[in-house]
């Protein structure tokens, strides 16, 4: 095998198919089973695929395969509050006719997303997968060497590390992390509107934390659906998860406001715990991380996954440069320039989405009058609002 990826989430199974199609001979291992992660029904979640993001779920052959319609965002509207009280009238608008015309991202189903990885996983040449399966690997300056449970032996010249925050392999590695944790918690779910949302996405900060409402696709039946990120205080979350369904839409209503009319609950709901995570380092001998074992950030900015496939985007271009040069994959200077392609942006998206948290999980008048003109003024600054738009859209 040339590389051997651990984890088999959206962004280590998006590179894997990426390198597979590029002609490299690719191992995918994880613990878990694959199919049993395709919920058949809507479940409530769903990811924003920013446009930098596309063109590697394009090149890995996963964007064809999904098998749902996917939902533009064509308009962001960045505003301050508290709920059930009107919205500062100085407000963020992004329009994606201000750079060119093309959304700004995607809103792609979960389940979506799921099934098409484990088609293109399952379909692609010198692509193995084996899972659920567990592995020891042996790491030297010559190649990895990787046993599974089953039995199974084989060598490759990079293991990639994708297992999620807690990564064995990372931690193997000697690779440290330093962690905080928020006093918040991210509540998940979708909703069904009466009015269109026009694929116009809305940023609410409020005093506990920003709400999101995002536009995706129409449901089967037609009915408009929208999903909604919302942060509130971890001490508050429970609570309001033991709500019956009318109650806890009309709490998403009086976060949202009333131009999408009528809404209710549709899926399931979900609660997480909130935290950031700092790497320290990236590589190891033969080794690359990527994805939530090489970050964490606060879900601000809906850029989480978005970082991890750019994580994709980098070590793939590297790698498959290499392999078509004839070069070794998990070459000690091939890691380093991974490191170096990465490190700058991790770190800023990790300070900028921890930054916001702090400005904006305040219900301190003075800093809510500083960020509201602040708002107002980037509204007003045709340059710097595009700016922002080319980094969320990963352009940058």
């Amino acid at each position: 095998m040339d590389v051997c990826v651990v984890g088999a989430g959206p962004v280590g199974g998006v590179l894997a198919c990426r390198l597979a199609r590029a002609g490299l001979k690719v191992a995918v291992v994880d613990r878990a089973a694959l199919p049993p992660m395709e919920n058949p029904s809507f479940d409530g979640r769903a990811y924003a695929i920013a446009a930098g993001s596309r063109g590697l779920l394009e090149e890995a052959g996963v964007w064809a395969a999904l098998p749902l319609p996917v939902g533009p965002i064509e308009q962001i509207r960045v505003s301050d509050g508290k709920p059930g009280r009107p919205a500062s009238p100085l407000f963020l608008h992004f329009d994606h006719e201000d750079l060119g015309g093309a959304p700004l991202g995607w809103m792609v189903e979960a389940r979506s997303l799921r099934v098409a990885l484990n088609r293109v996983l399952h379909e692609s040449p010198g692509l193995a997968v084996h899972a659920p399966a567990r592995a020891q690997i042996s790491r030297s300056a010559a190649g990895a060497e990787v046993s599974l449970d089953d039995g199974t032996r084989f060598s490759a010249r990079l293991v990639v590390a994708s297992e999620g925050r807690e990564s064995p392999l990372r931690r193997q590695a000697g690779i440290t992390a330093a962690r905080w944790a928020y006093p918040q918690a991210g509540i998940v779910c979708a909703i069904a509107h009466d009015k269109p949302h026009n694929h116009t996405a809305l940023e609410h900060f409020l005093p506990a934390g920003p709400f999101a409402q995002l536009p995706m696709a129409c449901g089967e039946d037609g009915e408009n659906l929208s999903a909604i990120v919302w942060t509130e205080r971890a001490s508050r979350a429970p609570r309001l998860m033991a709500l019956e369904d009318a109650a806890f839409a009309a709490e998403i209503a009086v976060r949202l406001g009333d131009h999408l009319g009528a809404i209710r609950v549709v899926g399931r709901r979900w609660v997480y715990p909130l935290s950031a995570m700092y790497v320290h380092r990236l590589v190891g001998q033969r080794l690359a991380v990527v994805g939530d074992a090489a970050h964490g950030i606060h879900p601000i900015a809906g850029q989480g996954l978005n970082l991890g496939l750019r994580d994709a985007i980098a070590l793939s271009g590297l790698v498959i440069g290499a392999f078509a040069a004839g070069e070794d994959v998990g070459a000690p200077a091939l890691l380093a320039r991974y490191q170096r392609a990465r490190r700058v942006d991790n770190v800023s998206m990790l300070l900028a989405t921890d930054g916001l948290d702090r400005l904006f999980s305040t219900d301190n008048p003075v800093v809510r009058l500083a960020r509201d003109v602040g708002i107002g003024a980037v509204h007003r600054m045709p340059g710097l609002k595009r700016a922002f738009m080319r980094q969320a859209m990963g352009l940058s």
